[in-house]
């Protein structure tokens, strides 16, 4: 009889820092809680969230200057490692810029072997590398090729003509809502809107939100910004707010592995990118009672976010509309009051249970 539970190594640049590896790490959860043996290999050596299964951290080996033959070692340990657990299925959640590379790892690394490649991002370039039909021809050579969202399976994968592209969104964890941590002290008895993510303004663009946050009437009626999160614009960004007339409504703070507890307290969560694959920061606002007011970007907004429902969606990139919509979600109380109570319902199809169901379809179909 054939075994239910299958050996799965789970490859990704690291456990910490953004949405797409927060999913990661709730992934291995899924799939150990379904019976699954699960390994996860992690490039780089940066664990922030909990995770489930067997952990090889190659990014322990990274000491001193990188080189040619250091990557090649850690791809060849890469290569044994699999070789020697013999694995049922490889999920591969890295990004995939470089064409070259991508070839490596199909020829030599995953040779032989049931790959699933996991796209998280709209962005082409990042997973579809620099020559996207011949990168094609690799995808549809494996079990499967799974997008976070229908805009990346429709738009990306299929568009550049990889054909057994399937959506499987990215989970929540139902515990989010029951965290009773205390907030920060610089947010105790204030109201506050809330935005968080990695600190680059090129894809997050948290300048707009600050230039709408400006523009609105929000810090005249008490209600402060709060922006969470690190990276390389931080104080680029930190200098452009000084200069603002609603400097002293807004607050930094650094990233945490579990912001839950400063979530639910906020009015609502925020979301201004440029693009995004499946924005998690949505789907963990909501997960825990929280609305939101989301621009409707390249991808996955629109896919979370019912506009007037859970809460509102904006149609473009316009400083006054963007400001109308903050400003409206804190003075029509009844609309704030019917989108708190439709948030967490709204969410349900993204449930851990929903998702680890899923997951284990897929595995399950070996035609």
């Amino acid at each position: 009889m054939q075994s239910t539970n299958k050996k799965v190594c789970i490859v990704t640049i690291s456990l910490a820092k953004g949405g797409a590896e927060r999913s990661c790490a709730m992934l291995s959860e899924m799939l150990s809680e379904k019976g699954h043996e699960v390994h996860i290999v992690t490039l780089n050596d940066q664990i922030d969230y909990p995770f489930s299964g067997t952990l090889f951290n190659l990014g322990k080996l990274k000491t001193g200057k990188d080189s040619f033959f250091k990557r090649w070692k850690r791809l060849t340990l890469l290569q044994n490692y699999i070789k020697e657990h013999s694995f049922d299925f490889i999920i591969d959640h890295r990004p995939k810029n470089q064409y070259r590379r991508e070839m490596l790892y199909h020829r030599k690394v995953y040779k032989n072997q049931k790959v699933i490649y996991v796209a998280h991002s709209s962005n082409k370039e990042e997973y579809l590398t620099n020559k996207p039909r011949r990168f094609a021809q690799i995808s549809n050579r494996n079990f499967s090729n799974v997008a976070v969202s229908d805009y990346i399976k429709e738009e990306v994968l299929r568009k550049a003509g990889i054909e057994n592209a399937i959506t499987i969104h990215n989970a929540f964890n139902p515990k989010w809502a029951a965290d009773i941590s205390e907030v920060p002290e610089i947010l105790k008895g204030k109201k506050y809107v809330l935005t968080y993510g990695r600190m680059v303004d090129e894809i997050k663009d948290f300048r707009f939100l600050i230039e709408s946050y400006e523009a609105s009437n929000l810090h005249l009626q008490n209600v402060h910004l709060v922006i969470m999160g690190d990276g390389p614009d931080k104080e680029k960004i930190r200098q452009f707010v000084s200069g603002l007339g609603s400097k002293e409504y807004i607050h930094f703070l650094p990233f945490v592995s579990s912001p839950f507890s400063i979530i639910k307290k906020a009015e609502f969560v925020t979301l201004t990118s440029k693009y995004e694959g499946f924005p998690m920061v949505l789907v963990e606002s909501l997960s825990v009672g929280t609305p939101v007011v989301s621009l409707d970007i390249i991808s996955g907004p629109n896919e979370i976010v019912k506009h007037e429902v859970n809460g509102l969606l904006v149609s473009e990139r316009n400083i006054p509309l963007f400001a109308a919509a903050l400003e409206r979600l804190v003075t029509d109380k009844e609309l704030y009051a019917s989108c708190k109570a439709s948030a967490r319902e709204s969410v349900e199809r993204f449930s851990k249970d929903e998702i680890a169901n899923k997951w284990n379809s897929l595995l399950h179909n070996e035609e």
